[in-house]
């Protein structure tokens, strides 16, 4: 069951633990923000253990710690009471002072942190199920309904999930607490100057690059940006010979997406190279972001977009509005509407000015509110609050 081993002993270490309990801790925007804060919490504050459902790939390599403990319990598909005894022993030999599961696929795990008297319990909203895009799934809120007794206190990472919450689960108030993703601002952050991707058939002098980033699968709707792309070049047809696409990532939506644009003829101004890895440096030889998603949480990419001082282009859905002050930082516009979308690529790219400036207020909008400084400090406060408050952590 563990895939790793903490070097020091659990019951001398002083240290309150936090375990991070996840369904799969894959690639992903949800586990990579349980990297970061464990990356950036000062270490001698708490200790940490991951609990995956199922399980821990290579990604765990990226927790700079070496004192983090590690968790793979093999689940099967489904809500299987068989874990819970499973979960009830781990949460007793390690004697957790939180449990903080993310997302609908680990909220099991509350219960069996109840039984075996683990003070604090959080569950974190994170994002829409893949299933449930709206919040109408009727099993989904019978699920979550269910264990909310055994809950302490629920985070949402946007106003949208707080209210889902609050509305249509019937999370009081009192138990709902908010804390927002942070950013690496030192690891995304503009360039004075764009150096050439490896690969990439664009020119850093001649052109002015569209692009977005993420899985290639439906609730990501990378199709409408495409045919946004089409469309922008439809109603400015001189941009022809300057702007261009780059949509990174894999997925069943990028065959679409390349035939949408060779159907229009437009297939050699578009880039679609898989997955990278180099993001970052992706980031800093773009001109403008767009999410064309069909429904978020918080969105990592478009922060990390702001904080490499692009202009943002975003749906209005989940949180993306929390974070895209609309005229000032970027336009929030509705889901799948690709003449909207369209509309909204012709005014940045044709006054790339003005596109720079808007990009350079993201970056200090990221600054002031979604660091990874800010994120972490917001996590710690939470968590020390909540153990004064629970008597578990003595006030110092």
């Amino acid at each position: 069951m563990a895939c790793g081993d903490s070097r020091r002993s659990m019951n001398d270490d002083p240290r309150p633990l936090i375990a991070h309990v996840v369904y799969r801790f894959d690639t992903g925007g949800l586990e990579n923000g349980v990297i970061n804060l464990i990356n950036h919490m000062p270490p001698d504050r708490y200790r940490h253990a991951v609990i995956a459902l199922t399980e821990i790939t290579d990604f765990r390599k990226r927790i700079q710690r070496n004192d983090v403990q590690f968790f793979s319990l093999r689940k099967q598909p489904g809500q299987t009471f068989w874990i819970f005894p499973q979960l009830f022993r781990l949460f007793r030999q390690l004697r957790p002072a939180i449990v903080h599961s993310r997302n609908l696929a680990a909220l099991e795990a509350q219960l069996p942190a109840w039984l075996a008297g683990v003070p604090i319990r959080i569950h974190g909203e994170h994002g829409r199920d893949v299933g449930d895009l709206d919040g109408s799934n009727i099993t989904y809120q019978r699920i979550r309904r269910f264990y909310r007794p055994f809950v302490s206190y629920y985070l949402a990472l946007s106003r949208d999930l707080a209210q889902y919450l609050n509305g249509i689960i019937h999370v009081p108030e009192s138990k709902m607490l908010q804390v927002y993703n942070g950013v690496d601002t030192e690891r995304f952050t503009p360039s004075g100057t764009r150096s050439p991707i490896s690969n990439s058939p664009f020119s850093a002098d001649d052109h002015w690059v569209i692009g977005t980033v993420g899985r290639m699968q439906t609730v990501k709707d990378q199709v409408t940006l495409a045919r946004a792309f089409v469309r922008a070049l439809e109603i400015a047809p001189e941009l022809q010979s300057r702007i261009r696409l780059l949509l990174v990532g894999d997925g069943p939506l990028r065959a679409e997406c390349q035939q949408v644009l060779d159907a229009a003829g437009i297939g050699r101004l578009a880039w679609l190279p898989g997955e990278r890895t180099d993001i970052p440096e992706i980031m800093r030889t773009l001109d403008c972001f767009v999410l064309p998603s069909l429904a978020e949480g918080i969105s990592n990419t478009i922060l990390e977009a702001m904080a490499s001082g692009l202009p943002v282009i975003a749906t209005d859905v989940g949180g993306n509005s929390d974070l895209v002050d609309s005229g000032i930082t970027g336009e929030i516009i509705p889901p799948a509407d690709h003449e909207t979308m369209a509309q909204s690529i012709v005014r940045f790219a044709s006054d790339p000015g003005a596109a720079k400036a808007i990009g350079r207020a993201g970056r200090q909008r990221v600054e002031k509110k979604f660091s990874m400084n800010v994120m972490v400090a917001a996590y710690q406060g939470i968590y020390d609050q909540l153990l004064h408050r629970s008597g578990a952590l003595p006030k110092h």
